[in-house]
């Protein structure tokens, strides 16, 4: 069995929470407050501003020149293509301030950069691919349903359709298949850092879609 696969298994039960979070439930069904999706993408422009560092990070950090591309591209997209996404929803998102679950999840993040174990950072970004691809696709996949000419009237249609696009989807699958071979490379001590490392930050992508219903501020 490869490592992502029972690292999928793995989290089954963080999976099947991030599914019932209102976030999600009420996107899907047009209800989520304007308020709360303003949030969230602002959450999510500073997570991403961090998460692009952390990808090329992780380039600088391959030694095989198509892992090395694979990752700068996916920064790239990750700071500019998904930023017009956000601007064309949020006029000022860095005007609100970087939340404490953003904060902690980004720092996670760039410490795993910081620690130099480059199957352990890989592992670690690949939950924000391959969590936002299946949630993505499956919603996405449900709308269409209901809504076969399409979801050009649906207030978040835009922004699901980017996480259930193929392109998207292709380059998770591109990450998986790196992650899979240095875990094919590691011993068992790198293997349980990977584990951990995409363990931790599947519960970090639970908690990041949890926040916005709350409006998650600094408690003092």
């Amino acid at each position: 069995m490869s490592f992502t696969t029972q690292a999928w298994e793995r989290i089954a039960p963080i999976r099947a929470a991030i599914d019932e979070l209102p976030l999600l439930t009420t996107m899907e069904d047009g209800t989520l407050e304007r308020e709360v999706f303003e949030y969230y993408l602002a959450q999510d422009a500073h997570y991403l501003a961090d998460y692009g560092r952390a990808l090329a990070l992780a380039g600088g950090q391959a030694s095989d020149p198509d892992e090395l591309i694979a990752w700068t591209d996916s920064a790239r997209g990750a700071v500019v293509v998904e930023r017009e996404l956000h601007g064309a929803h949020v006029e000022d998102f860095m005007a609100m301030e970087k939340s404490p679950t953003c904060t902690a999840y980004t720092s996670y993040l760039l410490a795993l950069a910081s620690g130099g174990c480059y199957p352990a950072l890989i592992a670690g970004i690949l939950p924000c691919f391959w969590i936002y691809e299946d949630v993505g696709t499956r919603m996405l996949a449900r709308l269409q349903e209901k809504h076969p000419e399409g979801l050009g009237e649906h207030p978040y249609g835009d922004w699901i359709g980017t996480y259930g696009d193929p392109d998207f989807a292709a380059a998770s699958a591109r990450a998986r298949q790196i992650v899979d071979h240095q875990a094919e490379l590691a011993g068992d001590e790198v293997r349980e850092k990977m584990m951990t490392a995409f363990v931790t930050t599947s519960r970090y992508e639970w908690m990041f879609w949890d926040a916005p219903m709350r409006l998650e501020t600094w408690p003092v």
